[in-house]
């Protein structure tokens, strides 16, 4: 017997909330930083193959015609890039391969354009604050993609679901690299990392109930899903592994499964 509708989309975003941030902390306290950029080959498959194989053809299905769909992708790729530029809706990842870029800086194993500025910011307060805003902010909006995605299929749902949780294991040890180069304490930055991924829940609430009796917005809330996943894969991960030197081969084939679990795995029910 399925789970209600709303439990599904409340387990969905715990786990690609607090999922992720605890898998980045694995990384991030003890194994090999070399598996966070793994996880970018990875999730680089995910994301590409979730946007274009399931999310764009469901919210054609979902009554969207080319013509409205091609100008609001496009829509949603720049207003994404704005919000980053502006600091609202953080997604920058840390790159493994920039570790020897400070070999005598242990801080500095993992970078992100935040962590740079860090290091000059007279206010690492204020820094660390933004930090965890702005990446409530994401997560948040996560959620109401995650509810959409749910109330299109269940299927989907869970697909959207896994892509963001390899997605944001990348961006959560970057968080961490940064709040640890504050001068935080581990448990400190956990604790506060995993408050942060909590609004990804009352995202996926305020979208179950908003877009439950507005049915006609999902397909176009679904586009602007797929938008973030190609604006995350293309500026800013895409962008990383062209950098990798290391392991090429191992990248190449996390790639490409990436897009086969996509591909193969039964993205929706039509």
């Amino acid at each position: 017997m399925q789970a209600p509708l709303l439990a599904q989309i409340v387990l969905g975003c715990l786990l690609g909330g607090l999922l992720s941030v605890f898998a980045a902390a694995l990384v991030m306290f003890g194994m090999p930083r070399k598996w966070l950029s793994f996880t970018v080959s990875f999730s680089t498959g995910l994301l590409l193959a979730t946007a274009t194989l399931h999310l764009l053809p469901e919210a054609l299905e979902g009554g969207l015609t080319p013509h409205e769909m091609f100008p609001l992708l496009l829509g949603g790729i720049l207003g994404f890039f704005m919000l980053e530029k502006f600091a609202l809706w953080r997604h920058t990842h840390s790159g493994a391969s920039e570790a020897d870029a400070h070999p005598d800086d242990r801080q500095c194993d993992d970078h992100t354009h935040s962590h740079h500025h860090l290091h000059d910011a007279a206010d690492t307060r204020g820094a660390t604050l933004l930090i965890l805003i702005g990446d409530g902010f994401h997560n948040f909006t996560d959620g109401l993609l995650i509810a959409a995605a749910f109330l299109a299929d269940p299927l989907l749902g869970w697909s959207t679901t896994l892509a963001i949780i390899a997605h944001e294991v990348p961006q959560e040890a970057g968080d961490f690299a940064i709040l640890l180069a504050a001068g935080w304490k581990r448990g400190r930055a956990l604790f506060w990392n995993g408050i942060s991924s909590l609004t990804s829940v009352l995202g996926g609430i305020i979208g179950y109930f908003a877009l439950d009796n507005a049915r006609n917005s999902i397909p176009m809330i679904i586009t602007i899903a797929a938008a973030s996943f190609l604006y995350i894969a293309i500026a800013d991960l895409m962008p990383r592994l062209k950098r990798e030197t290391q392991s090429v081969g191992w990248h190449g084939v996390l790639l490409v499964a990436g897009i086969a679990v996509v591909a193969f795995g039964g993205g929706h029910t039509h």
